[in-house]
C-alpha cells in the first residue's frame, strides 16, 4: 500500500453563525478522523490546521474579514497542489465541496467513508 497525503475536508464555519465554540466543534470532528489515517501509514492534512496560524498572525479579527478570505480557501487551494487524496466527510461544507471538486479536477481519489481509505477498512 502506498502512503497518501489525504486532506480531510468538511465542515469548519458552515452552520455555525461564526461561533467560535461550533467552530471548534467542527474542528474536531475533522481531526476525529485523522490518527487513523495516520495509524493505516497516511499523512493527514486540514487545512485550518496551516490557516490557523496564518490568520492569526494576518490580523483576522471575525471569519470573512479580509485576512480570512485571502487566506482560509487559498490554503486549501495550494495544499491540493500536493495531496494525493480527499477525505470528504458528512455535513453541508461549499469549501469542502470546493476541495472535492477541485480534487477530481486534479485527478485526486475522493474518499467519502473512512473504511474507503486503504488500510483503514
Amino acid at each position: 500500500m502506498n502512503s497518501l497525503m489525504i486532506l480531510v475536508a468538511g465542515p469548519y464555519r458552515s452552520g455555525t453563525n461564526d461561533d467560535p465554540v461550533l467552530m471548534q466543534k467542527n474542528l474536531a470532528y475533522l481531526e476525529s478522523v485523522t490518527l487513523d489515517l495516520f495509524r493505516a501509514g497516511h499523512l493527514p492534512v486540514i487545512g485550518e490546521w496551516i490557516a490557523l496560524p496564518l490568520l492569526q498572525l494576518a490580523g483576522s479579527k471575525v471569519p470573512g474579514d479580509a485576512p480570512y478570505e485571502e487566506i482560509l480557501y487559498p490554503v486549501a487551494a495550494r495544499l491540493l497542489q500536493k495531496c494525493d487524496a480527499v477525505l470528504r466527510l458528512e455535513g453541508e461544507s461549499k469549501g469542502a465541496d470546493e476541495d472535492v471538486r477541485i480534487g477530481r479536477e486534479r485527478g485526486l481519489q475522493i474518499f467519502y467513508k473512512l473504511s474507503d481509505v486503504p488500510g483503514c477498512g
